[in-house]
Formats: C-alpha cells, sequence, structure tokens
C-alpha cells in the first residue's frame, strides 16, 4: 500500500469536506477558507476584465456558485480516487477479476460519488468494500446538501431583487422617498413601509450570513442592485430622523428598527467583504424637499447631523464601490 496516496487522499477527502460544512451549513462560520479565497479571487479578476460593467458582472454570482460546487466535487472525487489508487489490488473487474488501473478506479469513484453504483468494477476485500460504501455515503450526502444549498441561494437572490426594486421604486434617491411619502399633512403613510422593509432587511442579514455568496450576486440593472437600495433607503431615513421636525415625522420606533436592520446588515458585510471608501459620499440637502414645500429643519441643523454620519456613509459608499455601482445623489434643485 502506498501510504503517500492514503495520506493525500484523506487530507483531500478532510479540506474538501471540512470547506463544504463550513459554507453550506456553518450559518455564523461565513464561507470556508477554500470557498472564501477562490470567490474573492473571482470576483476581483472579473472585476479587472469586465471594466466593472454591470453586463458582465451579472454573471459573477452563477459562475462563483458553480465553480465552488465543482471544487468541492473536485475534493471530493480525487481523495476517493487516490485514497483506491494507495492499494493497487482495491478494486478488480466484475466480469474478468482482473486489477483496475488508475483510469478505471477514477471511473469507479466517479461512479460512488455521484451515486451511480458500482460500474463494472468491485472492492477486492472487506476494507474496500467499507471504502465503497463511505465513498457512496459521501457522494450522496454531498448532493442532497449542495442541492438545497443551491436552491437556499436563489431564493435569497429573489429576496434581494425583490427588495431593492421595492425601494427603488419608492424613489431614486432619499429625498424622493421622502417626497413620496409626504401625504400633505405627515408621513404616516410611510409606516407599513418602513415596518415592512425593516423585517426583509433582518431577513437578509441572516441570510447573508448564512449564504455569504450573495456578496458576488450581481444585477445588470441598477433598479435591482441591493446595494444601490441601501443607500436610497439609508438616506431616507437620515431625510426622516435628522431633516423633519418632530412633529411630522414617521413612527420613531420603526426608523429605530429600520436603522437598527441596517446597522445589522453593515456589521455583517464590511469586515469581510468591502471596507469604508476613503471619498466622502454626494452631499445630502434638504432644498428640493423645501421647494416642494415639505416641513423641513434648518440646513445647519442638518449639514449638522449629517456630518455625524460619516463614517456611516462612507460604509455606505465602500458598499457601493465594492460592487460597481453609482452613489444615488440627489437631485439638484434647478
Amino acid at each position: 500500500m502506498d501510504l503517500i496516496l492514503l495520506t493525500l487522499g484523506i487530507l483531500l477527502l478532510i479540506v474538501g469536506t471540512l470547506d463544504f460544512f463550513w459554507t453550506a451549513l456553518w450559518v455564523d462560520g461565513g464561507a470556508g477558507p477554500l470557498t472564501r479565497r477562490l470567490a474573492n479571487a473571482l470576483w476581483k479578476s472579473l472585476r479587472k476584465i469586465s471594466g466593472d460593467r454591470p453586463q458582465m458582472l451579472s454573471f459573477s454570482g452563477p459562475l462563483i456558485l458553480s465553480l465552488t460546487l465543482l471544487s468541492w466535487i473536485f475534493f471530493l472525487w480525487l481523495g476517493w480516487t487516490l485514497i483506491f489508487l494507495s492499494d493497487p489490488n482495491s478494486l478488480a473487474g466484475s466480469q474478468n477479476n482482473e486489477y483496475a488501473n488508475w483510469s478505471d478506479k477514477l471511473y469507479y469513484t466517479g461512479y460512488l460519488v455521484f451515486t451511480l453504483g458500482n460500474g463494472d468494477f468491485k472492492p477486492t476485500n472487506a476494507i474496500w468494500q467499507t471504502a465503497t460504501v463511505l465513498a457512496t455515503g459521501s457522494g450522496m450526502l454531498f448532493i442532497t446538501l449542495a442541492v438545497t444549498y443551491l436552491l437556499s441561494v436563489l431564493n435569497a437572490v429573489t429576496l434581494k431583487r425583490s427588495f431593492a426594486e421595492s425601494v427603488t421604486g419608492i424613489g431614486g434617491n432619499g429625498g424622493e422617498i421622502v417626497k413620496n411619502a409626504w401625504n400633505g399633512t405627515d408621513f404616516h403613510d410611510i409606516n407599513l413601509v418602513l415596518n415592512t422593509y425593516a423585517t426583509q432587511i433582518s431577513t437578509l442579514c441572516a441570510q447573508h450570513k448564512a449564504y455569504p455568496i450573495l456578496h458576488y450576486y450581481q444585477t445588470s440593472n441598477a433598479k435591482e442592485a441591493l446595494s444601490v437600495a441601501f443607500v436610497i433607503f439609508d438616506e431616507a431615513l437620515t431625510i426622516f430622523q435628522h431633516g423633519i421636525p418632530e412633529g411630522f415625522q414617521p413612527n420613531k420606533l420603526l426608523l429605530k428598527e429600520s436603522r437598527s436592520s441596517i446597522d445589522s446588515f453593515l456589521d455583517t458585510i464590511n469586515p469581510t467583504y468591502v471596507s469604508p471608501s476613503k471619498n466622502p459620499p454626494s452631499a445630502l440637502e434638504l432644498e428640493s424637499l423645501r421647494k416642494a414645500g415639505l416641513p423641513v429643519v434648518s440646513n445647519e441643523k442638518f449639514a449638522l447631523a449629517v456630518g455625524g454620519l460619516k463614517g456611516r456613509r462612507q460604509k455606505l459608499l465602500g458598499i457601493i464601490e465594492a460592487n460597481a455601482r453609482q452613489w444615488p445623489a440627489e437631485k439638484k434643485s434647478q
């Protein structure tokens, strides 16, 4: 028996299995070490090759997910192949009883991993019969969990795009959302929307923790871009909280809940995938709202409050830059 091949095969199985379980099952662990490095390398390469064109970056999520699944298959298949190769007499033909060569064992382990059966070969003793059972079991477990993981990721992608489209449908920037929420007397009509958005953001936060690959799912449509929607919604919250007098504001508890949900998302995404931008975002102003007849605070008071949110806004700009998007600036009043 070749102990080097046996040891190498076992190590590949351990590394691949740990990375798979880390990524697919450990909700708070983020992506596994191999998956994280593969995804980051592919994302950086795609950005460089595409020149940050959204149409090309929209392929990043499916491509990274596909290659991640293939890498797990590679470790599983190659690991078991090396284990069977460690013994020249581990397998024999079902018909002629001749010992299998390396290509036969590659074929045999592929059959096992994909749960297709034993092919045209059979294990020669109890040790390799046990190995065959373990290989088949690992393949069945991988396929079951991989399909579950895939469906969960696709469902999460649908939710993030649905949320983004809902936000951008109300307004193309924070000021527009505030203006559209004004009913002529107050902003109470926005309360139900705030409650819904806070719940959806909390769900998205949990999903991004469980499925880190969601960070790489881009869209060619800016209205479905989650990073843009977060900026628009957070800027609207800033205006509601600091730019509107207290007597006219939406429900304060809902404003706080919405802000807290975005805080949780920023804590989830920033340390690993993006960093705060070194550049200041576009200025946030109230003139367009004032000219539209909405009740707003003085420019000086608002500028002071927005200045205290500089770090937060730079985090949001960091997400925008990391996703190759443009900051949704306020439209200048005429």
